[in-house]
């Protein structure tokens, strides 16, 4: 038999039993509250790494793909493309596909001093100087740091 025979209409759930089967208003806070503190945990211990790795990819990009292209001229040419002609040389010569920039989106500083080769990041300000992420990142520098 069914219960609509036996009783003659369904069951009511008494109001209790419906408020139990969802959430409170108390609850979704607290739960936003909690994931909002793991969001800002996380932040706190991401956004560092990523100051890093933006200095990396640039000492990637003076090691990985100028400093080859500037060997290769050297080879090519028997000399550094000077100062003036710059890194543009190198996209002419077709050694690199376009004029590099760093990892912060501004443009490579070349400097021929002497017969040699200078290549420069003023780093996350753009600006000669400064610390942390905003220091100077230099050819010469990162030739001290492998040794």
């Amino acid at each position: 038999m069914t219960l609509i025979r036996r009783f003659g209409r369904l069951p009511r759930r008494t109001a209790a039993a419906r408020l139990g089967s969802g959430m409170t208003l108390i609850e979704i806070m607290v739960t936003i509250t909690i994931i909002g503190v793991v969001m800002g945990m996380v932040a706190v211990a991401v956004i560092p790494q990523l100051d890093a790795a933006k200095v990396d990819t640039t000492k990637n990009s003076i090691r990985g793909g100028i400093i080859p292209a500037l060997k290769l001229y050297y080879t090519r040419h028997g000399k550094y493309p000077d100062t003036g002609a710059g890194l543009q040389v190198l996209v002419t010569e077709k050694m690199l596909d376009s004029v590099p920039k760093d990892a912060w989106g501004n443009d490579f500083v070349y400097l021929n001093e002497g017969g040699s080769y200078k290549i420069i990041s003023y780093g996350s300000d753009g600006a000669q100087g400064g610390s942390d992420t905003a220091a100077d990142i230099s050819s010469d520098t990162m030739d001290q740091e492998q040794n």
